[in-house]
């Protein structure tokens, strides 16, 4: 019991604290390609080098291998591009709110490719999710102009989020196979770096750019601790207490990162802001929260 508090903690501190470092890392910025490369890189660098001395790491099909780069692409390259870019526009608390519906997400995409029911909680879920997202950002987009820059942000984050629920579908793919997780996670963020390698070399980016000692710093933390460790930790959690269960750390790490963003960069609460957070944390819950098994304990206690 402990150790699951214990790793449940780990993942909604981790994670709640990735998006601030995601700003501090842009401070010196650095393109969002390269940014990317170098935070997978060094994260595939550690996993691979760790699994294969242990001798865990496990070999692949081709087939399997061609869906891991494309896991890559969708989890660990394209995804954080868009959220990379869109932190120049919106705070990074903003964007791990939006961040906290890939639940939605992949409830459609599990319908979608692995014919899984839809809950009729889903629909008020995500009523409740769209409502909030307009009321986050209203004070941003109403009045006569509307700001594009604000409805691209909110259009990269969304995109970001759809990338990581695709991610996750392919990952549900190789655990059906018996694809280890760990080897498979390994093998995306490689071939995920390599796909943000190749593109900033394209567009002739410095893949060695000139970086303040707090980027650098950033960079590192984000790798080790929030690649690394928190998608380990993610991962043990769901062998320990199940995937439905874990997955009630998306509703408290965006919490975490907007407080961050009040401390750090300056965010300002106003009232709008504070009903649509509170309405998108209220979907999520409607999704997650299991209201029958708790309405039975109820009566059983009554």
């Amino acid at each position: 019991m402990k150790l699951n508090v214990f790793l449940y903690a780990l993942v909604v501190v981790l994670w709640g604290t990735t998006w601030s470092a995601i700003t501090l890392q842009q401070s010196s910025l650095i393109a969002p390609e390269v940014a990317v490369f170098w935070r997978f890189f060094i994260a595939a660098m550690i996993l691979l080098l760790g699994l294969a001395t242990t001798k865990k790491l496990v070999k692949l099909s081709l087939k399997d291998h061609l869906w891991c780069g494309l896991q890559g692409c969708f989890i660990f390259g394209f995804n954080f591009f868009c959220f990379y870019t869109a932190v120049d526009y919106i705070n990074s608390g903003l964007e791990a709110v939006i961040f906290s519906m890939a639940v939605l997400f992949n409830t459609l995409n599990s319908k979608l490719f692995f014919k899984q029911p839809i809950r009729l909680r889903f629909y008020p879920a995500v009523s409740f999710g769209f409502l909030g997202m307009i009321a986050l950002f209203w004070h941003d987009l109403q009045g006569t102009h509307f700001k594009l820059d604000t409805l691209k942000a909110i259009a990269l984050c969304l995109l970001g989020t759809y990338g990581f629920s695709l991610g996750n579908m392919l990952s549900l793919y190789h655990q059906k196979k018996g694809n280890p997780v760990l080897s498979t996670t390994a093998y995306a963020m490689s071939y995920g770096a390599l796909v943000m390698l190749l593109i900033s070399l394209l567009q002739g980016h410095d893949v060695f750019p000139t970086l303040k000692t707090v980027s650098l710093l950033a960079i590192l933390y984000l790798a080790i601790f929030g690649s690394v460790i928190g998608f380990c930790a993610y991962f043990f959690l769901i062998g320990r207490i199940g995937a439905g269960n874990a997955a009630y750390s998306t509703l408290i790490f965006p919490l975490i990162a907007l407080l961050l963003a009040t401390h750090f960069e300056g965010y300002i609460w106003q009232s709008n802001a504070v009903i649509g957070i509170v309405c998108i944390l209220v979907g999520n819950a409607i999704f997650f929260v299991p209201f029958e098994r708790v309405c039975h304990g109820f009566k059983q206690r009554t």
